[in-house]
């Protein structure tokens, strides 16, 4: 079988597309066959980095940005028409790449990137299945969803945001997760991070802001960290560049709090036993960390980034929120709001065990499976 991937630019489109890749060649593989597997994205995107570790052929492609406002005049910007130039040359490109390796079928992850390469399927009459991980469609998704074969989306939610065309086509897979997310187990995340001075009697909190840290969900929990500690363990994932700031925040704790408290600026291999230990997980709604939360089962505060492309974490967020499966902190976002929205979760076990079963309800572990599914099912015989 041979397939062509392509999507990047950030995790977020990167992780689901590799996840798929596995679970494709593992399927394959159970019958007896093999993938051929070409990604096509840009040299500065993370899909270069994680195919070349995972020794995937690469290929690039010329491609343009939207950068969006909420003023139409702001869009016809220089920079926009300067790289809505560049797309015919990526069309061309990809058209070559894909006409050359004859893929069996064209994966799109979402990014700008594969905007180009889904045109180039379409001309080359090649299926088409397009992924979408937000609630919300992003623009190069949107502009595919008309002419690809399959649409796949996340959550039932974004059925209605797919244009009218592409409804018909639409199938509910969920966001790939990786599987190894899903085996963590308590007791090695207190071996591998030494958490000896917590009380096991108290729920488990795992604060982050992604691989690099938030500086605003730093500063909000660091402001109510006494108070928290008072309810709970925290495990603190800071990002690297700011574990010094926040180090001497920790160190002045008293005595009976600082066992429950560890700062650590990256979690690595141990991060699914992190988060099997955690009775609730303060963090961004990206997502990825939807996908990964809601298969979990896990009580959420989310706190989503404002300059997210489209809005689209306040739209994730509030999409769980309105559910009962999340708590949400929308608009200004500030510690008593921090408070109010993680107390219950706390101090009610009742609550927060409705909120993570809710949460489960939302969740597919089995997304990459699905979308496999889809993958073999517009595959010409």
């Amino acid at each position: 079988m041979r397939l062509i991937v392509t999507g990047g630019g950030t995790g977020g489109h990167t992780y689901p597309a590799l996840t798929a890749i596995r679970a494709l060649r593992s399927r394959v593989a159970e019958a007896g066959g093999s993938v051929d597997v070409l990604w096509i994205g840009t040299s500065a995107g993370l899909e270069a980095k994680v195919a070349a570790a995972e020794n995937i052929p690469f290929k690039t492609v010329a491609t343009g940005k939207i950068r969006r406002s909420s003023n139409p005049l702001k869009l016809v910007s220089p920079s926009n028409i300067k790289d809505m130039g560049r797309v015919p040359l990526g069309v061309a490109q990809a058209r070559s790449a894909v006409a050359d390796f004859a893929p069996d079928v064209v994966l799109g992850t979402g990014g700008y990137v594969a905007v180009p390469v889904g045109m180039a399927a379409r001309m080359c009459h090649r299926p088409l299945v397009v992924h979408e991980q937000t609630v919300r469609l992003g623009l190069g998704n949107r502009a595919l969803a008309r002419m690809a074969t399959r649409v796949a989306v996340s959550s039932e939610s974004t059925l209605q945001y797919l244009p009218e065309a592409a409804r018909s086509t639409a199938v509910v897979t969920g966001n790939p997760v990786r599987p190894e997310v899903l085996t963590g187990q308590p007791d090695k995340a207190v071996q591998a991070l030494g958490l000896w001075g917590f009380e096991r009697a108290l729920p488990t909190v795992y604060v982050t802001g992604g691989a690099q840290g938030s500086q605003q969900i730093n500063q909000l929990v660091s402001d109510v960290l006494p108070w928290l500690l008072g309810h709970a363990n925290v495990v603190h994932q800071c990002g690297p560049a700011n574990e010094e700031a926040l180090r001497d925040r920790a160190t002045s704790l008293p005595e009976p709090l600082r066992g429950r408290y560890l700062l650590t600026g990256f979690v690595g291999p141990e991060l699914p036993d992190v988060l099997a230990l955690a009775d609730v997980v303060i963090s961004r709604s990206g997502a990825g960390t939807l996908a990964e939360l809601t298969a979990l089962g896990r009580a959420a505060v989310f706190i989503p980034l404002a300059t997210s492309a489209g809005n689209e974490q306040e739209h994730n967020a509030r999409h769980l929120a309105d559910a009962d499966a999340a708590v949400a902190l929308l608009g200004r976002a500030t510690p008593d709001a921090l408070r109010e929205a993680i107390g219950p979760l706390l101090t009610d076990p009742a609550r927060r065990a409705a909120i993570a079963r809710r949460a489960g309800e939302h969740g597919r572990p089995d997304a990459a499976d699905r979308l496999v599914d889809v993958l073999l099912s517009v595959i010409e015989p």
